[in-house]
């Protein structure tokens, strides 16, 4: 799906204010926590899941109270806490990689390998049971993806994915790649798909953040059990192919 952003994004005023201090309360609580994970790797998941949880939720209302920026969601009804599940999500901003974390319950989240080169907060995301891909390798990617995500899967803990590879631009959907609809074909774990406009708000390669609703969108399970891969991913993107146009 293309379409030409209505939203007109370079004539709006600039919050300067705002995200000058959002950026600075991400920069500065990051180190602190993720200094807390690295130090938690002497303790179980579920404290280090609690850790992140409450530092995405305290970004999430430095959003609201410096931007002005908040969201809504749809569907939350379709996530079973009790169901692991393969979760599928269109990719627009970072907003996402915060907000799907105290949003969703507990889940490993497939990242890149260069966040992996931050210092203290790259390496924080490994106590969070991250999938780690290399971009660059797309036949290794795939086979760590198999072989972490269905073991998380068997432990009880959903798997998020964001098939596009990359950031799209606002009210756009990028072809998905294939590797989670092969993990739910191999392992027969449903998936969930997630549609949001993020970036019409928080935008791709943007400093400035906008004052409104992002709108989230979770679907209803697909089933994969018996269903070839190919089919299973053009249901997902289908869905939130449909439920992005639906958000105009």
């Amino acid at each position: 799906m293309t379409q030409q952003n209505t939203l007109h994004q370079d004539t709006r005023p600039k919050n300067y204010l705002g995200s000058v201090l959002l950026f600075l309360g991400i920069f500065i609580t990051a180190t602190i926590v993720g200094i807390l994970l690295i130090l938690g790797m002497l303790t179980t998941f579920k404290i280090r899941w609690k850790i992140g949880y409450i530092w995405c939720a305290i970004i999430g209302w430095m959003t609201k109270v410096f931007c002005g920026l908040t969201y809504e969601i749809e569907g939350l009804e379709n996530i079973n806490p009790q169901q692991p599940a393969i979760l599928l999500s269109n990719h627009q901003s970072a907003w996402e990689t915060l907000a799907l974390r105290y949003i969703l319950p507990p889940h490993s989240v497939v990242i890149k390998r260069e966040l992996l080169f931050l210092p203290i907060w790259g390496w924080s995301l490994l106590t969070l049971k991250s999938i780690v891909i290399d971009r660059k390798n797309q036949r290794a990617s795939l086979r760590v993806l198999l072989k972490d995500g269905a073991e998380y899967l068997n432990q009880g803990l959903s798997v998020l994915i964001f098939p596009e590879g990359t950031r799209a631009p606002a009210r756009e959907v990028l072809k998905f790649n294939i590797g989670g609809a092969i993990l739910a074909q191999k392992t027969g774990f449903p998936i969930i798909p997630i549609a949001h406009n993020a970036g019409d708000y928080w935008p791709r390669y943007s400093f400035f953040k906008y004052p409104g609703i992002i709108k989230v969108k979770i679907g209803p399970m697909i089933e994969t059990k018996g269903r070839k891969a190919a089919d299973i991913n053009a249901e997902a993107e289908g869905w939130i192919t449909q439920a992005m146009k639906a958000m105009d």
